[in-house]
């Protein structure tokens, strides 16, 4: 015998009764902040799938990586961009993940923009050291390795 009683529902918000994150934007920097982690997601799946091809699958895998082997290969500048691209979205990704994670479940305003403020000071530092590194390397300064 059917009844007439409708299924039960999770409850409001997400599912199995998790707490229910920020509705997706609508404009503004939330909106290309949300669109940036996306792209960015898609590109560095490319780049770091064929990073780990290249370096660590191709011809003899991992034992052909030293100093040598970077240094012949950062006299290339599309290896020297591809590195730094992954450098640069790899920083810009992860620390937009931060904030999302920061503004999803860390309730107080000050606290917030504190861990944020941090959050981009630390993504900073650590993208002109790696933008440093990148850019003045100079393959041809070191005697080559035997």
């Amino acid at each position: 015998m059917a009844t007439t009683e409708t299924p039960a529902r999770a409850p409001a918000g997400g599912p199995l009764g998790a707490p229910a994150g920020r509705e997706r934007p609508v404009g503004g920097f939330e909106l290309w902040a949300w669109l940036f982690m996306r792209v960015s997601g898609l590109v560095l799946l490319f780049l770091a799938i064929g990073h780990v091809l290249i370096m660590h699958v191709v011809d003899e895998g991992v034992d052909r990586v030293d100093f040598a082997f970077v240094q012949l290969r950062w006299q290339s500048v599309f290896w020297r961009t591809w590195d730094w691209m992954m450098l640069t979205l790899a920083l810009l990704h992860g620390v937009n993940g931060l904030r999302d994670v920061v503004m999803d479940h860390v309730p107080r305003t000050g606290l917030r923009v504190a861990l944020n403020l941090g959050f981009a000071v630390l993504g900073f530092a650590l993208f002109v050291l790696g933008s440093v590194v990148v850019f003045t390397f100079d393959p041809n300064a070191w005697p080559p390795s035997p």
